[in-house]
């Protein structure tokens, strides 16, 4: 399996040009950085050795023109570290709001084409915290850590190369917990990731469960489960909570452990280094040099063990983004456009079943002629509201043939289609916003006449004329501030707008009263002329008047006639019409 961060890698080729030279400004500050402990230790040389000192050997003989020398060196190390910390931080920052904003964009614009199916097995909070939190973790980690992560290397090879320059000797023992602090890194790295895999997961489960009960805060009040509410959240973010301090024992004993390594490296240094100078095997300026670049290496390495926690949190968050941006699209889109459709639809030996659960379409063959009005009824669960996401391919056939104008529905394109069909739901939804906002959803590039003439239609502009601000009244999220009818009249409207040449009412007045459902069936009759319209309906009374009516039982078609035809046949039709009519 593939390291999650080459994969992050490959991903985002049109970072890593400039990711290296981020990583460059990283590296060049790091070694500005480790130079004035270098300069400290040549000032001691300066002192004590004087004209016989290290920096005699560069033709300044003088010690106070060697001072001067160093002095003005020091300088332009110190601004060329201020320079490249500049460049280093605005590089990397840059790249992580930029690289936090595509990744949002890929995983949401992906996310809005994978078929219906996917997201029967996950639930909204999980993917808000992929495409939120998750992708949060990871512009931490480009923000900081990379940075950290690539100078504490710089610090291990620079410092080490000074060492060995010195004195060979003192390297190797001073080095040799190195190894030690490398391994320990990698054994933490593949206890970690596991941990931090299973954090990211309760994070998911987390943000699904308080997701799920503020949508539903109706509901929980009605029946008083505030207290089970509560209960049923603290279990997850008890996991939650569980999860993350298994992660926080193993981060944290990692850096003890590396302290105690350095120290062991450190003490080598000071006392074999000690001895040297005092038998004159080694100048005190580079015994100076030595101890000082040892702090200046213990540093780094003693916050190596939160980095690669904050790594190990990025790794995570990064393998659940790039598995939704690489979920695949199971339905395949035609490339034909559906320009100048007319509406007319044929089934042939249709059958269809979701991914879990028993049959629910067998061979189903039936006509939807264009410009004219059909409809389907039939008990709850008989399968009609699946004919539907068939004709708008939110799903695709098991078996059969459904044609477009004579042409299998497969070899035009998925939004071609959706763009010339009208679809009204039985579960209305409306955004947050206004009320002229959720019309013009329909057709954004909408004047305000239209807005109104769409709401005339829908039979809905003396409710938005009663509203506080009319048009301009906010309606909450889901449209909560509206009634039931009026949420209906206005999807009814926000499709008028559309104009589309299909037009789809799928249970639109199941949930009405009757003076909603006399006002949706006189706008059915106006918007109907000249277009194909599709009606699912429980009231009966909503479809008399169609051409074409069909009913299904059991996943098959029963019946089909005009309405007249069917109560004369006495069947499933007729029994239904006299149960709600009481006739």
């Amino acid at each position: 399996m593939q390291s999650p961060f080459i994969s992050l890698w490959k991903y985002l080729t049109q970072f890593q040009p400039r990711a290296i030279k981020a990583s460059t400004y990283s590296v060049l500050n790091k070694l500005f950085d480790i130079m004035p402990e270098i300069l400290i230790g040549m000032a001691l040389d300066v002192v004590i050795s004087k004209e016989k000192s290290f920096m005699a050997d560069f033709g300044i003989s003088d010690p106070w023109e060697q001072i001067i020398a160093l002095g003005i060196l020091t300088f332009f190390i110190w601004v060329g570290e201020s320079v490249c910390e500049y460049l280093h931080l605005t590089n990397w920052r840059n790249i992580a709001q930029e690289v936090q904003h595509k990744l949002r964009m890929d995983g949401y614009s992906h996310l809005q084409n994978l078929d219906l199916s996917f997201f029967e097995d996950q639930s909204s909070g999980k993917l808000v915290s992929i495409l939120n939190d998750d992708i949060n973790q990871l512009e931490r980690f480009l923000d900081g850590g990379i940075n950290t992560l690539i100078q504490t290397m710089v610090a291990v090879v620079g410092v080490g190369g000074v060492f060995f320059y010195i004195s060979p000797k003192i390297a190797i023992f001073a080095f040799l917990p190195i190894p030690v602090i490398i391994l320990g890194a990698f054994w933490f790295q593949s206890r970690a990731n596991v941990l931090y895999t299973d954090v990211r997961s309760k994070v998911g489960n987390l943000a699904s469960r308080l997701s799920n009960n503020i949508s539903g805060i109706m509901t929980i009040k009605s029946y008083t489960q505030e207290k089970f509410e509560e209960q049923r959240l603290e279990i997850e973010s008890v996991d939650y909570m569980k999860s993350n301090e298994k992660a926080i024992r193993i981060s944290s004993a990692f850096n003890p452990v590396i302290r105690m390594a350095i120290l062991s490296g450190f003490l080598m240094t000071f006392l074999i280094g000690g001895y040297k100078v005092l038998n004159d095997e080694l100048a005190v300026g580079s015994y100076g040099v030595l101890v000082f670049l040892t702090q200046r290496l213990l540093w780094p390495l003693t916050g190596l063990a939160s980095v690669l926690d904050l790594y190990e949190r990025a790794m995570a968050s990064a393998r659940r983004v790039l598995d939704l941006i690489h979920e695949p699209i199971e339905i395949d889109s035609g490339s034909k456009s559906a320009k100048d459709l007319k509406g007319n639809f044929e089934f042939k030996d249709v059958s269809f079943r979701y991914k879990t659960g028993p049959q629910i379409l067998k061979n189903i063959n039936l006509e939807i002629q264009a410009g004219k009005t059909t409809a389907f009824v039939g008990s709850t669960g008989s399968g009609k509201s699946s004919l539907i996401k068939l004709l708008l391919r939110f799903y695709d056939i098991e078996s059969g043939e459904i044609y477009l104008d004579g042409l299998d529905i497969r070899e035009y394109s998925n939004k071609s289609i959706r763009k010339h069909v009208g679809y009204v739901s039985q579960d209305v939804f409306l955004f947050h916003g206004s009320v002229a906002e959720n019309i013009l959803y329909g057709n954004p590039e909408a004047s305000f006449e239209q807005v109104k003439m769409a709401a005339e239609k829908a039979e809905a502009i003396d409710f938005i004329n009663s509203l506080p601000h009319g048009f301009d009244t906010i309606i909450g999220e889901r449209g909560q501030k509206l009634s039931g009818g009026q949420r209906q009249r206005l999807a009814l409207a926000r499709a008028i707008l559309k104009d589309p040449p299909v037009l789809i009412l799928d249970e639109a007045t199941s949930a009405v009263d009757n003076e909603t459902e006399a006002a949706i069936q006189r706008s059915m009759k106006i918007v109907g002329e000249g277009r194909t319209m599709i009606l699912i309906a429980h009231r009966l009374s909503t479809v008399v008047d169609a051409e074409q009516i069909y009913v299904i039982d059991a996943g098959i078609v029963s019946e089909h006639g005009k309405h007249s035809d069917l109560i004369a046949r006495q069947g499933i039709y007729s029994q239904l019409w006299k149960v709600q009519t009481g006739l």
